[in-house]
């Protein structure tokens, strides 16, 4: 029956489709699947890279492939223990400063269930879209350090996806435009599916997630900036406007636990990861990007703040260390961001004390881009 299917197909190309259906029907009934079990863990802010993390189960669950999704917050280790067969493990995540967030790594370091198993790592990196053009986001090292980290645990990398869903850092742009995000959203859901299809037929899938290796090898040291200090400081802008009812909802939602009621208001904690979801999903639409904080206390390190450094450090090197420039730039840099870090945490604990006062909220409020109606808040649409 096959060879007469085939020949038929061959022979007489408006057969095409039955030739599918036939082929479909066999796959289905008589071939085994790579996979007996599919582990997907993630991390998400505004809910793009579970969107990713569901299309990729439901081809699984399509293939007669026991799926297992969560968030990394909500794994069970118990609820795998008794996978039996060969099991695929993916971990998804969206890029925050060109790397993977400080919570879904150290989830990573922690990681020991399933031993042995093949591994996928995926990241969601801010896409964006120019007339008919879609253009990706940059992964930095996202995919390629937590794609380390499970090789040296003794993890198979089988392969490594970026998907170019919309950017959602309105911290720094306006939210894409709703039929933008729609059309990125079809296409990123078509391409996830083949992804889907290669690494579930055990195929190794790297190609695309090297094309823009010598852009992301240059944002690198961006990566390791963001991580050590950056995403601290970024922690440090969202304050909560005369818009908000102590609804509690950025608190009971927040990803990472990271925002707390402190003397009646929301306020964020060292371990936000700027992910977004409170801002973009408030429904007081409440919550603002400081930014006329941000531009004043960086002015005031800038002119006054850093020369007063440079010349400790300058004074400190010509003292002891015999005007070594190295010595010099260092001793430089280690003031410079020691010094930033706690002048951004006094200083929001001060904005945060002050956005009590009406006038204070309202001045603060106005001078962020954030609460103007053009600059749009991002909403993965729903299926």
């Amino acid at each position: 029956m096959c060879f007469i299917t085939q020949w038929a197909y061959l022979v007489h190309p408006l057969n095409q489709k039955k030739y599918q259906l036939f082929y479909f029907c066999k796959r289905t009934i008589i071939m085994k699947e790579k996979y007996d079990n599919l582990v997907l863990i993630y991390y998400s802010g505004t809910g793009n890279s579970k969107r990713v993390s569901e299309w990729i189960s439901q081809n699984a669950e399509g293939r007669g492939i026991k799926t297992y999704v969560t968030s990394y917050t909500q794994f069970d280790p118990e609820a795998v223990s008794g996978y039996g067969g060969s099991t695929l493990v993916g971990f998804f995540s969206a890029t925050h400063g060109f790397n993977m967030p400080h919570s879904m790594l150290a989830f990573l370091f922690r990681f020991n269930a399933l031993k042995g198993s093949d591994v996928f790592i995926g990241n969601t990196r801010a896409g964006m879209k120019l007339w008919k053009l879609f253009l990706p986001g940059l992964s930095g090292i996202a995919m390629y350090f937590p794609a380390l980290i499970m090789l040296f645990k003794g993890y198979t990398i089988k392969a490594m996806y970026p998907v170019d869903l919309p950017s959602n850092w309105i911290s720094i742009h306006p939210g894409i435009r709703s039929k933008v995000v729609e059309l990125m959203v079809v296409r990123c859901k078509r391409l996830s599916n083949w992804f889907a299809d290669e690494v579930l037929e055990g195929k190794k899938v790297f190609l695309k997630s090297f094309i823009l290796l010598p852009l992301d090898l240059l944002v690198a040291p961006i990566s390791i900036g963001y991580y050590i200090l950056g995403r601290f400081i970024i922690a440090k802008t969202f304050v909560a406007n005369y818009n908000c009812n102590n609804c509690g909802l950025c608190v009971t939602q927040c990803p990472t636990h990271s925002i707390i009621i402190h003397r009646n208001r929301p306020f964020w904690k060292f371990t936000c990861e700027s992910c977004m979801h409170c801002m973009n999903y408030c429904p007081k639409r409440a919550i603002e990007t400081a930014h006329s904080f941000v531009f004043l206390l960086l002015a005031g390190i800038i002119i006054f703040v850093n020369p007063f450094l440079a010349q400790v450090a300058s004074s400190l090197v010509s003292q002891g260390l015999n005007n070594s420039r190295i010595a010099y730039e260092t001793l430089y840099f280690i003031f410079q961001w020691t010094i930033m870090l706690g002048l951004f945490w006094a200083g929001y604990k001060m904005l945060h004390y002050l956005m009590r006062f009406p006038t204070i909220n309202r001045i603060v409020t106005y001078t962020s881009f954030t609460k103007w109606a053009f600059w749009r808040r991002y909403h993965i649409p729903k299926e």
